[in-house]
Parts: structure tokens; C-alpha cells; sequence
């Protein structure tokens, strides 16, 4: 058996090792607010209830390894003292990992992620109208663990009020397990979701996707893409050039063949194959793509 000291590994070595054996971890977005009202969202897999009376959530947004700073949702939670929680189910997966791409300070999450802003009852946080769980909480402690790159910081919420999508519940008025869906985070790119397995999810870190909030409306109206097609197709660093475009469709048969149809369905139907098969850029170019061939 491989046993190792902690205090002889580098940091993001050791977080590997523990976040790959600790799991599955469920997942919460905590929206906040920062000093000016911009609203903030963030997905965190250090999260878990603790207590059910009084009702406590503990989520931890540690220090980033690489340059030890702190994230915005710790600073906008010490400084509101109010923060939403918001489960993620994998209908929305894909769109909780863009959300977690380090944009610049004042940046809406929702925005770039795709997701729907929605004024909380009783807190000034938005809570995420996607969710199938939503907590409105006052933060009644922030508990430092450490001032190095990867210290995280526990943040103790108090449920305030719940809310709950009626369309998860059984005929008893409980929690369906399997209509929740819910998704948990592992190691590296792995992810679990309730009754169905491993599946991977790319996790953004150096590049900054260009958001949901940028994709053309005629591909956000079309109903043959949910909100983890559009999560993906927001999860790149830029759209693909009209050369790259050409060379794709001028290479590839079936491209020609669905642009000369004329059919907009077939085309957002051949993009969506495309992105089922984590083929992101070749469903832009699909997309992207003019009928001069038909």
C-alpha cells in the first residue's frame, strides 16, 4: 500500500489524490453579490448538509493553488452575509462547469452560463431558476482553514426558506430520487450521476469560454439543443474561423449534404450528434456553416 505524508506532497498532487478518493461529492452553485449588486455564481464540490436543526449547508471556496488568491463568492459571503444555494441536477451539468471558468471580477455567471436569474423571498442573492432545489441562506460563519494556495475556507449557511420544483416530487410529496437526477463531482474530469454511472465533464482552467450570453439567438431558440448542448458550445476559448469553416464543410459529405437540404433541423440535428459525441468545435462549424452548397 502507497503511503504518503501530506506535508511531502505538492499541493495540487495531494488535491488530487483526496478528491479522487473522497467521492462522490455533490455539487451546489452559491450565488452571491458582490460590493456593487452584480450578481455571482459559482459551483462548488465541497458542499454538504450538516445539521437539520437548526437547517445548516457548509460549502468551502478554497484558495486558488496557483496564486493563492481568494475566490469572489468568499469575498462577497463575508461581506453580504447572504448566499443562495442552488443543487445541480445533470440537466445542467454541462453549464455548471462553464460556470466555473474564472471570469473577471464583475462578470454575471448566469449570464455566460445560460441560466436564469430569480429574485429570492427572502435574501438578496438570485436563486438559479434551473435548479430543482433552491436554499435562500444567511451566512452565520466563515471559518479560515489555513492562508496557503488550496486552504479552504468553511462557510456555515443557515437555511432561511426552500424551494423546491414540484415536478421532482413523488405522489407522497417527498423527493423522487430518480426525477432529482442529481450529478456528483470525483476526480479529474469524472462526474456521477444518480442510477447511471461515471460520465466526463471537460473542466475549464486556463481558458476563459466565451459564455452562453454569446451564442447566436437562432441557436438559443432552437429546441433541439437543451441547456448542456448550450453549456458545451459556450465552453470554448473562440468561435471557429469562416477558412476553418469552408475546409470542414468542403472535407465532409454529410455536411454538404444536410446544408444543401436546406433544412434548418437537420443542420441543428447534425450539430447536436456532434456535441453528443463531445465534438464541439465540428458542431460550431456545422452551425456556422452557410447553404451556398446546396
Amino acid at each position: 500500500m502507497l503511503s504518503i505524508d501530506p506535508k511531502e506532497l505538492p499541493t495540487p498532487k495531494l488535491q488530487g489524490y483526496l478528491q479522487s478518493a473522497v467521492g462522490p461529492r455533490p455539487i451546489a452553485f452559491a450565488s452571491t453579490l458582490d460590493k456593487d449588486g452584480t450578481p455571482n455564481l459559482s459551483p462548488f464540490s465541497f458542499f454538504n448538509v450538516f445539521s437539520a436543526n437548526p437547517p445548516i449547508l457548509i460549502f468551502s471556496p478554497s484558495r486558488r493553488v496557483r496564486d493563492n488568491t481568494v475566490k469572489h463568492t468568499l469575498i462577497n459571503a463575508e461581506l453580504n452575509r447572504e448566499v443562495v444555494i442552488n443543487v445541480v441536477n445533470y440537466a445542467i451539468v454541462q453549464q455548471a462547469s462553464l460556470s466555473s471558468t474564472e471570469y473577471a471580477d464583475g462578470v454575471n455567471e448566469f449570464e455566460k452560463a445560460g441560466l436564469t436569474m430569480l429574485p429570492s423571498a427572502i435574501v438578496k442573492p438570485f436563486r438559479v431558476k434551473e435548479s430543482p432545489v433552491q436554499f435562500e441562506c444567511r451566512v452565520n460563519d466563515i471559518i479560515a482553514l489555513g492562508t496557503g494556495g488550496g486552504a479552504g475556507n468553511l462557510i456555515l449557511c443557515e437555511v432561511l426558506k426552500m424551494h423546491i420544483d414540484e415536478a421532482i416530487l413523488d405522489a407522497g410529496g417527498n423527493i423522487d430520487q430518480h426525477k432529482i437526477d442529481l450529478v456528483a463531482r470525483l476526480g479529474a474530469n469524472w462526474y456521477s450521476r444518480s442510477n447511471m454511472g461515471l460520465f466526463e465533464v471537460e473542466k475549464p482552467l486556463t481558458t476563459l469560454g466565451i459564455g452562453v450570453d454569446t451564442i447566436p439567438q437562432f441557436i438559443k431558440d432552437s429546441p433541439v439543443f437543451d441547456g448542456n448542448d448550450l453549456g458545451k458550445l459556450g465552453n470554448i476559448e473562440a468561435l471557429p474561423t469562416e477558412e476553418e469553416i469552408n475546409i470542414f464543410v468542403k472535407e465532409n459529405f454529410k455536411v454538404k449534404a444536410v446544408l444543401s437540404a436546406d433544412d434548418d433541423d437537420k443542420k441543428h440535428r447534425l450539430a447536436k450528434e456532434y456535441l453528443d459525441n463531445n465534438q464541439v468545435m465540428q458542431a460550431w462549424k456545422v452551425l456556422l456553416a452557410q447553404k451556398e452548397y446546396k
